[in-house]
């Protein structure tokens, strides 16, 4: 859903402005553009996705000077990236980019029968280098359950606070402003990697939205801070932003002098196809041989691993390595003429995602970010002062604040999908400009109240089309799948009209736009959400997480994939349900946990 947005500079003025920048792009050492540049050819460790968790992975690895490692990217370098590196420009996710897998889903049920992108981040960093950097760690319900369910305790909140603190570095917003009343530092770390910030830019809507939380404390009571585990209110976003300028898995697990470490070797715009099995461990084939090219006509290159191959490849990417690679149900591999290795018909099934829906007001403001998407000279002169001064509206993400609610208890006949009473089934996520899948109109200012379901109770699958690594799998969320998610979503644009009937809005908000101001009955409201909802591209669940010794579920609570030897996933894929959060920072958990799990399995600690 949030693709087409903002700036129209050309290449040249984007080249020009770099020039201008005074702070230090990153710079890659050990990255190569082909593996035949690389001198050494054995790597203890093959990772195969440069993602969110694949270079958290890369780094904590190689931190031990005797492990060898591989990363490979499909995509390309994130570095001098332009619209990568200011916060506000989320551009990389339209279609037909070059960041951007350029995925769509099969027809959706819940949308009317339209089929809709499915952005997913195609560079160094993944998705956390195109997305829009709002850094939530979920609910303590929300990791309890995944202990639950996963038969292990280490997947629990107490358990992953020590994960938060070596991925977290708290920073001050862009424009130094205090912060007091906007957070609380007792949940924070000042020790970590990844900066995370508050918002650098006051909007004219700040000071209303917090006058909300006043007037109407009970629907829309105020939570200084939503990374406290107990996220539902309304509270300042935090964002993986530091001094204007967005902090990546690339910018910060492979900046400054990580990426140059003798024995980390990064190879982008290589395209893994398949992995080999090389034997049996006991009665488990091996997986330590990875097959890669630079092209579709290309050369297919072989890597084996002595330790071991772990996938990052997320929940698109790396599901569909396991069934090209024999791993999936058998039915439908020997449809494709695939050989199967391991019948597991878990791969690639309990697909899980966040619908949102954007929701749009008139207001009484020109001082919105709309011209940024249909001004052109307007969108310069604002590159042109935050390329020299680190200031301006282009310092944070389109999102400045969030709302995670319930619906009313009693309101609904099957079992809550959430994970318990004090988790979200729902985000209202505020943005001061038109945020959607359309750039704004010609004239008008606007405001953005996006709802998403957040607990869902569909499920979806992805499937293979071909046995052509270069044929788009079948992906199929399953958006608003259920009668209870269009509940949610019905539930959320109702609470977002009653937010804006505060006193506080009176003089500000205008009416509704058009398509929302339309939708005056259930059945008007009912279709004005299918035909204009989407994804807010947090896919999990593609590899899940069982106990050990289960016989459904993709991977083992260790992350090593059932019934087979010296593979281990560590992405998003793993998570057994969608959290009722943005998927970043649950995901670089995984990649700092999975990186500890395979420290110890092989005596690095």
């Amino acid at each position: 859903m949030y693709s087409t947005m903002f700036f129209n500079a050309n290449n040249a003025m984007r080249t020009s402005l770099l020039r201008l920048l005074i702070f230090p792009i990153a710079c890659y050492a050990t990255l190569y553009n082909s593996f035949e540049d690389i001198t050494p050819t054995s790597f203890d460790f093959v990772i195969v996705g440069g993602g969110t968790a694949g270079c958290v992975l890369a780094n904590r690895l190689s931190e031990n000077a005797n492990v060898s490692v591989l990363l490979l990217e499909a995509g390309p370098s994130n570095a001098d990236v332009f619209d990568s590196i200011i916060p506000m420009l989320p551009s990389l996710l339209n279609p037909n980019t070059l960041y951007d897998w350029n995925y769509s889903t099969t027809p959706q049920t819940g949308f009317n029968g339209r089929s809709i992108q499915y952005p997913r981040g195609h560079m160094l960093g993944g998705s956390s280098s195109v997305n829009y950097m709002a850094y939530t760690v979920a609910s303590f319900e929300d990791w309890n359950r995944y202990a639950r369910l996963s038969g292990d305790d280490g997947w629990s909140w107490s358990s992953i606070q020590k994960y938060i603190a070596r991925n977290e570095d708290w920073t001050p917003p862009a424009d130094g402003h205090n912060t007091s009343g906007q957070y609380n530092p007792a949940y924070h770390s000042s020790q970590g990697i990844t900066s995370v910030s508050l918002p650098g830019f006051a909007h004219d809507f700040d000071s209303l939205i917090i006058a909300t939380t006043a007037e109407k404390p009970r629907r829309f009571p105020f939570n200084l801070d939503m990374n406290d585990g107990r996220p539902l209110g309304l509270g300042w976003i935090q964002t993986t932003i530091k001094g204007g300028q967005r902090s990546s898995s690339a910018t910060s697990y492979l900046g400054g002098d990580f990426a140059s470490r003798e024995n980390l070797h990064i190879v982008v715009n290589t395209r893994v196809t398949r992995l080999f099995h090389n034997g049996l461990h006991k009665v488990s084939p091996i997986f330590r041989t990875v097959e890669f090219t630079q092209s579709e006509t290309g050369p297919r290159t072989n890597v084996t691993a002595t330790k071991e191959v772990i996938l990052s490849a997320g929940a698109v990417g790396t599901p569909q390595i396991l069934l090209l690679s024999g791993i999936g149900d058998q039915e439908a591999l020997t449809a494709l003429g695939i050989n199967t290795i391991v019948d597991n018909p878990s791969v690639g099934h309990n697909l899980s995602d966040h619908p949102v829906l954007p929701n749009v007001w008139y207001v009484n403001s020109t001082a919105t970010f709309d011209d940024l998407s249909r001004n052109s000279t307007f969108a310069a002169a604002e590159v042109a002062s935050w390329a020299k001064t680190q200031q301006g509206m282009l310092v944070d993400s389109p999102l400045a604040h969030l709302v995670w609610a319930r619906v009313p208890d009693g309101s609904y006949s099957i079992p809550d999908p959430s994970a318990g009473p004090l988790t979200g089934q729902y985000e209202m996520l505020f943005s001061n400009g038109w945020l959607g899948a359309t750039q704004a109109p010609p004239t008008g200012y606007f405001m953005t109240i996006s709802t998403a379901v957040t607990a869902p109770s569909s499920r979806g699958n992805l499937t293979l089309s071909t046995s052509n690594p270069f044929d788009q799998p079948n992906i199929n969320p399953n958006l608003l799948g259920t009668d209870f998610d269009l509940f949610v979503m019905k539930e959320a644009v109702r609470a977002a009209r009653d937010f804006v009937t505060a006193e506080a809005w009176e003089s500000y908000v205008v009416r509704e736009f058009e398509t929302l101001a339309a939708a005056t009955t259930p059945a008007t409201l009912e279709q004005y959400i299918r035909k204009n909802s989407g994804t807010i591209f947090h896919p999990v669940g593609t590899a899940s997480m069982s106990p050990k010794g289960a016989r459904y579920g993709v991977v083992d609570p260790d992350l090593l994939v059932k019934g087979v030897s010296g593979l281990r996933i560590a992405d998003a894929s793993i998570l057994p349900l969608v959290p009722s959060a943005h998927t970043q920072v649950p995901v670089y958990i995984v990649g700092e946990r999975a990186a500890s799990l395979v420290k110890s399995a092989h005596g690095l600690d």
